[in-house]
């Protein structure tokens, strides 16, 4: 999440990211999803974004899945602790990103539904009889889409599946 916050700031694209950091686009999808980085890869983007290596290697919402990213981190925190340039991405901040990814998303599922209907309309397909329920069906999907995507009505997000969680276990997560 800190990567995509920072890629925000700056106005830049994923491709963009990747280039200046010598990484795949699919290395900073990852990251941005939430994936741990290697150490060079963080030490990368650190050097692009102008922040600590910490920064993208102290990630509390991934899994423990890089154990040495963990005792690298701590050396370079002990030689490096004089710089504080260590962003953090607040609940807010996260709530609103993924509030416009889910916005971005659903206006791209517009776009497809509208290149499909104008090339069947071009092409003539319009024609075969079950088409028309087919595009019935896509719209309202289209529909569910936008209602969950403008937060309509309280769809199973992350606090509907926390109280779940809750709820099973008997105590608080």
């Amino acid at each position: 999440m800190i990567l995509r916050k920072l890629r925000l700031q700056h106005g830049w694209s994923q491709e963009q990211v990747a280039e200046l950091t010598d990484l795949s686009v699919r290395t900073i999808q990852r990251i941005e999803r939430g994936g741990v980085p290697s150490l060079e890869s963080a030490k990368s983007l650190a050097a692009v974004f102008e922040v600590d290596v910490t920064t993208f290697l102290n990630n509390p919402g991934a899994t423990d899945m890089n154990k040495e990213n963990t005792q690298q981190t701590t050396q370079i925190e002990d030689t490096d602790k004089s710089q504080n340039n260590n962003p953090k991405v607040s609940k807010d901040e996260k709530a609103a990103i993924n509030y416009v990814k889910g916005i971005k998303e659903f206006y791209g599922h517009v776009f497809m539904f509208v290149v499909f209907i104008i090339a069947f309309l071009v092409t003539g397909k319009f024609s075969h009889p079950q088409l028309p329920w087919l595009c019935l069906g896509w719209l309202a999907g289209l529909v569910v889409h936008g209602l969950v995507a403008f937060e309509v009505f309280g769809s199973f997000g992350t606090n509907w599946e926390k109280k779940q969680i809750e709820k099973k276990l008997g105590r608080k997560l």
